[in-house]
């Protein structure tokens, strides 16, 4: 066989016929809201089945927990020791970045990944305090208000700012637009 059995011919490509503006709307939302269409695993179930797995979309916790055995738990809790060795000394410096209590450290090692458990997805994303994210609170923060002049609405600010960006990153994890 020479080359010329092997040469390329090109292939015509037929342009589709244009979809109905609301058709074209539909799944334009439908690709930016839903990219992975998760409502497929509800097609043809029954109502009580639709249930479950509505609530297990948005819990994954509901999904995981009943297949949890004693040693995945000893696992988790040498990994959890570990963590802890790490994750509590960073959140009293990230603290100390942000001009908070050492005490708001302490929480912030432990409380987003215990949330996270319940409601997250990936065994693999690690949740927790960031220098950015401290270093950008006081930022933001200190041009309002002095931590040392004011420290109580210092505070309050601070868990203000970030109740919202909580409240708003639930809002897009509720959308799935999180990628």
């Amino acid at each position: 066989m020479g080359d010329a059995d092997y040469e390329l011919r090109p292939h015509r490509v037929a342009i589709p016929p244009p979809k109905p503006f609301y058709q074209s709307l539909e799944s334009s939302l439908k690709e930016t809201f839903f990219p992975d269409d998760p409502f497929r695993q509800f097609k043809n179930q029954p109502m009580s089945r639709k249930v479950v797995l509505g609530l297990q979309y948005f819990m994954p916790v509901l999904e995981w927990a009943p297949r949890y055995t004693f040693d995945l738990f000893k696992a988790d809790v040498v990994a959890g020791i570990t963590i802890a060795s790490l994750a509590v000394p960073q959140g009293i410096s990230y603290a100390g970045l942000a001009n908070l209590p050492p005490v708001l450290g302490l929480y912030s090692s432990f409380v987003p990944p215990l949330v996270y458990a319940m409601l997250g997805s990936s065994r693999d994303l690690a949740v927790g305090t960031v220098a950015v994210a401290s270093l950008l609170i006081a930022s933001m923060l200190g041009k309002e208000v002095n931590p040392n002049e004011n420290p109580k609405l210092y505070v309050q600010l601070a868990l203000t700012a970030t109740f919202f960006a909580g409240v708003f990153q639930a809002g897009l994890g509720f959308l799935r637009s999180v990628p």
